[in-house]
């Protein structure tokens, strides 16, 4: 029997539609909820075991909670998801099926853990407002107040019909794992507060700062000083040191411009919460702003996420490959991997479906993929006796967590039997929010199996010195923002910058390549800096692999 995608949408929508409404997502009002979609994957016990909360969870102590159960419950046959980790504790969710029942198919178990993420993001939410009902209303750390504080003061604004006066906007300090291993936790911690309160600072009667935990924070102001707010969040110099020492501070933000009917604070919290996922998570900018369009671009991620299962079955994420250029004699001299999506006729962008991966275990899955069918590409040309050059393919970030990914990736590659001088990973910068110890024990492995690794997108994230510094690296790939345009040629400073980080990855031993090559003007640049390996559309853009095995075959012709 096939599995119906349509009524699990529908079902899946309604669940979450049913849960925008935090105060009613409790307890009795929960378990509700989830009745329609245990029914139709089959669940006869939905169950969590909670544990590290500092606080009870949903209500509850410590230990199991039974969400669904309809008293027929196989005690051998079940999903149990992997640890969901956050501020607040850590929780696994375990799924029953019937007795007497066939196994759950393929399907049902992907559509089981699509749905246990979505509802642990959505109870953790829940808790996170209980949370804020249960803590003071001033922060223990630092001099701001807490969330409860938000709370009442957004309510105070409704009863007095003076809430349209004003504006909301959740942040996250980017790069603040970065600063806390510069500077150490001490000094990130003087930042943090200086941070913080300085915005405080300007601010008049009603007006708040607000920790929700660690280094994320909710604001009330009125949309006068909306300018003021973003302007200060967008990037502001704190001095922590004695003798002035200091680091440029910017946010992830998400904006709601609060309306005068609006009467519900959660339903602030919430919006300004969804603007900052999506501009953190998906758009990948500072600050995005919460309106009607973001509520259809939250319905396309939900498709994306729903269609991504048959897409990888049927094969339709397809390798293109940019080959890589040598200034000196413009001959290839290597290639990256890039994914297209071919469906129903049309080519989906990667900006369209590449952030939304990105926000979950999704993109690994990708990657993977990529590899794969990169390795089997490579095992066909050699078999062919083509010319073959080494091709670097992207891993995100998420992969960093997994303990086994160094066995994932030569598992992959070995089994095509593809020798690996020709294989290069690319990481990028931004993976200097992870574990250094993580990335470095990443990257030290696959140069002890003569992989090749390349930081992508240098100089984009906020640890670039210290990465390069600490990490065994092979190449260097600068962001094409660092390579002046036709209208930037005179502007000295961005030119020294391209000079001096091509001089400095040459003094540590590393090739360097520059991305985004458009115009032979760049080219000359590059030549006179003395880079000579580039990529960039001046030279080829992304080619589908018959176009590319005819740049192969030239080679081989001489």
């Amino acid at each position: 029997m096939s599995f119906d995608y349509e009524k699990y949408s529908k079902l899946m929508n309604e669940f979450i539609a049913q849960s925008v409404d935090i105060r009613k997502f409790r307890d009795k009002k929960l378990c509700d909820n989830v009745v329609p979609l245990c029914r139709m994957l089959r669940i006869a016990r939905l169950s969590t075991d909670v544990f590290g909360s500092r606080i009870s969870y949903m209500s509850l102590k410590e230990g199991p909670y039974v969400y669904f159960d309809d008293g027929d419950a196989d005690e051998k046959r079940f999903y149990t998801s992997d640890e969901h980790i956050s501020k607040n504790g850590a929780a696994t969710y375990t799924a029953y099926q019937r007795k007497g029942e066939t196994d759950w198919s393929e399907e049902e178990y992907t559509q089981i853990r699509t749905f246990i993420n979505q509802f642990f993001i959505i109870s953790e939410r829940a808790f996170t407002i209980q949370l804020a009902e249960e803590i003071p209303l001033h922060d223990t750390e630092i001099a701001v107040y807490s969330l409860p504080y938000f709370l009442t003061t957004t309510r105070m604004l409704v009863a007095q019909g003076t809430i349209g006066n004003y504006g909301a906007v959740y942040f996250n300090l980017r790069g603040f794992s970065a600063i806390n291993h510069n500077i150490g936790r001490e000094c990130a911690n003087v930042v943090l507060s200086k941070f913080v309160t300085g915005l405080a600072e300007q601010l008049k009667d009603n007006e708040c700062v607000c920790r929700i935990g660690s280094d994320n924070f909710i604001m009330l102001f009125t949309k006068e000083h909306l300018d003021y707010v973003r302007d200060y969040l967008s990037g502001t110099k704190v001095i922590y040191g004695e003798n002035g020492e200091h680091v440029n501070v910017a946010t992830y933000a998400g904006y709601y411009l609060i309306p005068e009917n609006t009467d519900s604070p959660v339903e602030i919290m919430d919006r300004t919460c969804t603007a900052y996922q999506l501009a953190k998570n998906v758009a990948k900018r500072p600050y995005m702003f919460f309106d009607d369009t973001l509520l259809k671009q939250q319905d396309h991620i939900q498709e994306i996420e729903a269609m991504f299962p048959d897409a990888i079955a049927n094969e339709e994420f397809k390798v293109f490959y940019q080959p890589k250029t040598q200034l000196n004699d413009y001959q290839m001299a290597g290639a990256e991997a890039l994914c297209r999506w071919f469906r129903d006729g049309r080519i989906i962008p990667p900006g369209e479906f590449i952030p939304v991966l990105e926000t979950s275990k999704a993109i690994c899955t990708l990657d993977f993929y990529m590899l794969d069918h990169v390795c089997r590409d490579i095992r066909r040309w050699l078999d062919e006796k083509r010319e073959v050059v080494k091709v670097s393919v992207n891993l995100s970030r998420l992969h960093l967590g997994d303990e086994d990914l160094l066995e994932n990736i030569l598992g992959i590659i070995d089994k095509h039997n593809v020798p690996h001088q020709y294989i290069e990973i690319e990481l990028t910068e931004t993976t200097t929010d992870v574990d250094f110890t993580e990335l470095k024990k990443i990257v030290n492995g696959l140069r002890e199996q003569n992989i090749s690794t390349s930081v992508d997108d240098f100089g984009m994230g906020y640890s670039s010195l210290n990465l390069i510094r600490e990490l065994p690296w092979n190449v260097l790939k600068i962001d094409k923002s660092f390579l002046p345009t036709r209208s930037e040629n005179q502007d000295p400073s961005k030119l020294k910058m391209l000079r001096h980080i091509i001089t400095m990855s040459q003094d540590l031993g590393l090739e360097c390549i520059v991305e985004g090559v458009e115009t032979a003007e760049q080219v000359n640049l590059l030549k006179e800096c003395k880079c000579f390996l580039a990529q960039g559309y001046y030279f080829d853009k992304p080619l589908p692999v018959s176009e590319f095995e005819h740049r192969l075959d030239r080679i081989s012709a001489g």
